[in-house]
């Protein structure tokens, strides 16, 4: 099964000095960067996504500054599509859908960031749209959220939407999504 790797928003500004800083971003693109490198031995599509706010009172991720930069741990190299978007659906008002259709691809494996916002989107957006999905787990990161007076911690924001993504699609840590591609 043809399959492509999306890394999703792994920007500047969601890293320590970035304009909205989550939890664990270093560690989650160093297994963004695991599977990257895995995708390109083997050849797979690789399409890095990057999102540039364009809505008024954005407080990140704004055009023309380093945070809309992809971060340096997953750096694209030649030929590795670079897709902006502006809404955390990687699909919406993108030529996504149309980039994997040409490439014959049926399968997507997914990482990035925020799991509770882009990357939660773009999961359910791909299954509505007939693909199966592969999220690596450990290669996502997000932050603390409010709701009302309680603050919610990263770890059960991220460990939250995970279990319901569960319902999608495969949601495994790095090192096993790999030895799954390996063994097909």
């Amino acid at each position: 099964m043809k399959t492509a790797l999306l890394l999703i928003d792994i920007q500047n500004d969601y890293f320590p000095g970035g304009r909205m800083e989550l939890e664990g971003p270093l560690q989650a693109a160093a297994w963004a960067g695991t599977l990257l490198s895995f995708f390109r031995e083997n050849q797979y599509p690789t399409i890095h996504i990057q999102h540039v706010s364009t809505r008024s009172g954005a407080t990140f991720f704004l055009p023309d500054t380093d945070g809309i930069q992809i971060h340096e741990t997953i750096a694209p190299k030649k030929g590795e599509l670079i897709l902006t978007k502006h809404f955390p659906n990687s699909f919406r008002e993108t030529n996504l859908l149309e980039f994997l259709k040409d490439l014959h691809v049926e399968r997507l494996a997914i990482s990035g960031m925020m799991t509770h916002m882009c990357v939660d989107a773009t999961t359910r957006a791909a299954v509505d749209l007939g693909f199966p999905v592969m999220l690596a787990a450990d290669a996502c990161a997000t932050r603390d959220l409010i709701y009302g007076e309680n603050k919610i911690p990263a770890a059960q924001v991220h460990g939250a939407f995970l279990a319901a993504l569960k319902s999608y699609g495969l949601v495994l840590p790095t090192s096993e999504l790999v030895e799954k591609m390996k063994n097909e």
